[in-house]
């Protein structure tokens, strides 16, 4: 059995702030110290900068990086850059998915996110003939986590219809589809996870999964996230079906609660704030992705009136239109400074939180900086022109992803010196996407 191994940092972001002289123990992947005004050991590697917790990408869907810098021509809306995500996902198998979602864990490595989790629906072959390993293309995420050094939470995603009034999937989507809750559940019972691993589950969204269908899903033993309320339309098209809200809907069904987690919750009424706050086993969590909401267009949500109602937040990239939690934790703020013509809705301490929210994955052992946890460090350069001056509490509004320079995830060193341990990402990206192109 190997000793512990020592990390100094002159600043290190512990108990919801900043603390100087942290020197942090690590044994068998955890954190076993953590002192504050503490003199370095001699053994002590050094960490510059700033040190934070992991970050934690609540919200994936790594295919989607091949469309980054690609659907900006003319107008249109989430439905129009919908059908350009329908060409990419045409084109992927088990071996293509891997090398991209290896890429695109990697570049998430590099900055600063140490769990991902990837809400998995692209499940089977074109026109919806299973793989001869059913679960050959959730495997090949799992093991591309692997490769790039980080954790995951495969949420594996309920999707049997293409719209609210339950029209039958059609075109690409028959990939995404098992034909009724029993045929997915089945399926996701053979999925297996390894410690870098775990299986969560998603119902894709209320287009995606008649009521019918949320009456017989099984309560998941993990996490259960579900996109809620992204566009007005899909408000529509459920008041319109069954008379409520999608947010109402799932609560008749029982899926509101702690293991819950609502994506996007952008078009919310009062009601569903209070639903999504008292769920049948507490308040139900919301997961922002502000860089993919302003770039599909699809609105502002209310972050704070969520947070102040006792819901706990999340950040994700969804798209992958940037990866960079630094800019998805400021745009939770400036957003909703555009969306009410004031300042100061979250304290820093309120960003880092949603930004290092492990607990939305099922790993509530991670996201602080604090003996027992995993250790996951995250070292951002005070030192750059984007960073240069800027105090360190105030470090999340100045900073961005090129500015991480040092990442450790389960006490192993993933990137170092701003580069990837393992790989060339920049590489390995170009190729794969290259491969996926239609």
């Amino acid at each position: 059995m190997s000793g512990p191994t020592w990390y100094h940092a002159a600043r290190a972001w512990v108990g919801g702030q900043v603390a100087t002289d942290v020197l942090i123990e690590v044994h068998e992947g955890r954190f076993a110290s953590v002192t504050t005004g503490a003199t370095a050991r001699p053994d002590a590697a050094t960490l510059p900068g700033l040190v934070l917790p992991g970050l934690a990408n609540a919200h994936s869907h790594a295919f989607h990086r091949a469309l980054r810098g690609r659907t900006h021509a003319g107008r249109g809306s989430f439905w129009t850059w919908r059908e350009l995500m329908y060409d990419v996902a045409g084109t992927l198998d088990p071996d293509t998915y891997f090398a991209l979602a290896k890429a695109v864990y990697a570049e998430m490595a590099l900055a600063g996110i140490t769990c991902v989790g990837e809400f998995h629906y692209l499940h089977h072959a074109p026109g919806g003939t299973r793989y001869a390993e059913p679960n050959a293309m959730g495997e090949a995420l799992i093991a591309a986590a692997a490769e790039a050094g980080i954790r995951i939470t495969l949420l594996d995603a309920l999707y049997l219809s293409s719209a609210v009034d339950g029209a039958p999937l059609e075109g690409v989507q028959l990939r995404f589809g098992d034909g009724d809750v029993d045929g997915w559940a089945e399926r996701v019972s053979a999925l297996r996870a390894d410690g870098h691993a775990r299986i969560g589950a998603a119902v894709h969204s209320v287009r995606a999964v008649p009521a019918s269908a949320l009456a017989t899903l099984p309560k998941p033993a993990g996490p259960l996230h579900v996109h809620l309320s992204e566009q007005r339309a899909e408000n529509e098209q459920c008041l319109a079906v069954h008379g409520c809200t999608p947010t109402e809907l799932l609560r008749r069904h029982g899926l509101l609660g702690t293991s819950t987690t609502a994506v996007h919750a952008t078009h919310l009424t009062d009601g569903d704030i209070a639903a999504l706050a008292d769920g049948d086993t507490g308040a139900t969590g919301a997961c922002f992705c502000p860089t993919t909401e302003r770039d599909l267009a699809d609105g502002i949500g209310p972050a704070r009136r969520l947070a102040d109602a006792g819901v706990p937040l999340s950040l994700g990239s969804d798209s992958q239109a940037v990866i960079d939690m630094f800019e998805e934790a400021r745009g939770l703020e400036m957003d909703e400074r555009l969306a009410t013509e004031q300042r100061g809705h979250s304290t820093p301490a309120e960003l880092v939180a949603a930004a290092a929210n492990h607990t939305a994955l099922g790993w509530t052992d991670a996201g602080a900086i604090a003996v027992g946890n995993r250790a996951d460090l995250v070292a951002v350069s005070l030192d750059t022109v984007r960073t240069a001056g800027v105090d360190p509490t105030g470090a999340v509004f100045a900073a961005t992803a090129a500015d991480v320079t040092h990442v450790v995830v389960d006490g192993r060193p993933v990137v170092t010196g701003g580069r990837h341990t393992g790989f060339d990402v920049a590489a390995a990206l170009r190729n794969a996407i290259a491969a996926v192109l239609p």
